[in-house]
């Protein structure tokens, strides 16, 4: 391979990085995205692997003609790749989430929401995202509180670039298919992020009405009706300020052991002598599902083992009935099938994105999120999931 590339291709033809003019490269980071390894990358520019793991390593820069070679291999911008920054870029942010520890760096999440720039902790993302997920930027220090102000602002040293950050899209709620999503959208344009924050349903509502995140995932089914959120945010929700996108329709269901060894069948069977539950927050669409139910069956959370268990998403779930932690949970079949559980079907409810109008039209990748959501590809991924219906995808929801 190596004797097929020009001679004025190898690896002397970059310059070496000036110490005087910082530059924040970004060629590993959309390489990674587009899933396209060092090495062919290497064939599709014309470059050894090694020249491709220098530049990366910010060791050399390449010349224009290699940089437009490289742009041109990833289909993006020569700009989107390498531009110059300063040492220290800094930006003011609101601090959104829990505590966190002002002894040392704190990684976050950075979200322009409206004229806002917000940040989170990496940690609040799960033990497996906080690691394999890259942060926006790390907090150097608490600003000090002026009286106009409800909220705590830190000063973020930038690990990312500002037009990258603005790309993004900050979803709040508990489908796992959301994670999907963003991989999906980066097919599209290699800069956009979608970023799912895991919270039941009443949470990310609120979430969404404080202005903390661009969207929310709601499965709130009205029990007079039958019908999925609509019911729910007309109470709650200004149909002229909001705006409803449909995105699945799922079977969510009891989650047991394989086989069901406990022969569960329904709510009624949780009355069995040590019998253990693990439950969904407060808020949550399967915390709403399992309260009904146990009132109808003339149940209180008080009598079951392991009510006060509380976990904040349907993989969490899962996960601890596969571990032997729990017996029974409320979640969707997709869990079940991801954890090799058995689920009893308890029924079909509607999961919707809610979001303000005017994200329609401002945010710079909303029409591209919205478009990759009913695009073939993707249906026919979430279809594999298995319980999962998507024959509404993108239908508009106005109440």
């Amino acid at each position: 391979m190596r004797k097929n590339i020009p001679r004025s291709l190898k690896i002397h033809d970059r310059e070496k990085v000036s110490p005087q003019e910082p530059v924040a490269n970004r060629l590993r980071d959309i390489r990674t995205k587009q899933g396209i390894s060092q090495a062919e990358l290497a064939v599709l520019v014309g470059l050894t692997r090694q020249a491709i793991y220098a530049i990366e390593a910010n060791q050399y820069l390449p010349s224009t003609h290699i940089a437009l070679r490289i742009a041109r291999a990833l289909k993006c911008r020569v700009e989107d790749l390498f531009t110059l920054s300063s040492h220290e870029e800094m930006v003011e942010a609101e601090f959104i989430g829990g505590a966190a520890s002002w002894d040392e760096p704190t990684r976050v999440k950075l979200s322009y929401v409206g004229s806002r720039i917000l940040a989170r902790p990496m940690a609040e993302l799960g033990d497996v995202l906080n690691f394999v997920m890259p942060a926006d930027g790390v907090i150097l220090e608490r600003i000090k509180k002026s009286s106009g102000r409800k909220r705590l602002h830190v000063q973020v040293k930038l690990l990312n670039s500002p037009e990258v950050i603005q790309k993004g899209i900050l979803i709040a709620g508990c489908d796992p298919a959301l994670f999907l999503a963003g991989e999906h959208v980066r097919k599209v344009n290699a800069l956009a992020g979608i970023t799912n924050w895991t919270m039941g349903s009443a949470n990310a509502l609120r979430a969404l009405q404080r202005g903390e995140v661009h969207m929310a995932g709601l499965h709130l089914v009205d029990m007079k009706s039958g019908q999925s959120n609509v019911p729910y945010l007309k109470r709650h929700v200004s149909g002229q300020e909001f705006v409803g996108v449909r995105f699945a329709s799922w079977v969510q269901g009891l989650l047991v052991h394989p086989g069901n060894p406990k022969h569960i069948r329904s709510v009624e069977d949780f009355r069995q002598r040590g019998l253990r539950l693990v439950n969904r927050e407060m808020g949550a669409g399967a915390r709403f599902l399992l309260d009904t139910l146990l009132q109808q069956s003339g149940l209180s959370g008080a009598q079951l083992l392991g009510y006060a268990h509380e976990v904040t998403s349907h993989l969490e779930v899962a996960r601890l009935i596969r571990d032997g932690m729990a017996d029974v949970g409320i979640g969707v079949e997709a869990a079940a099938r991801h954890y090799g559980l058995g689920f009893i079907p308890l029924r079909e409810e509607q999961y919707d994105l809610i979001m303000r109008r005017e994200f329609l039209q401002s945010h710079p990748i909303m029409s591209q999120f919205l478009d990759t959501m009913v695009s073939h590809s993707f249906r026919r991924e979430i279809e594999s999931l298995g319980g999962y219906t998507v024959t509404e995808i993108g239908k508009i929801l106005d109440w």
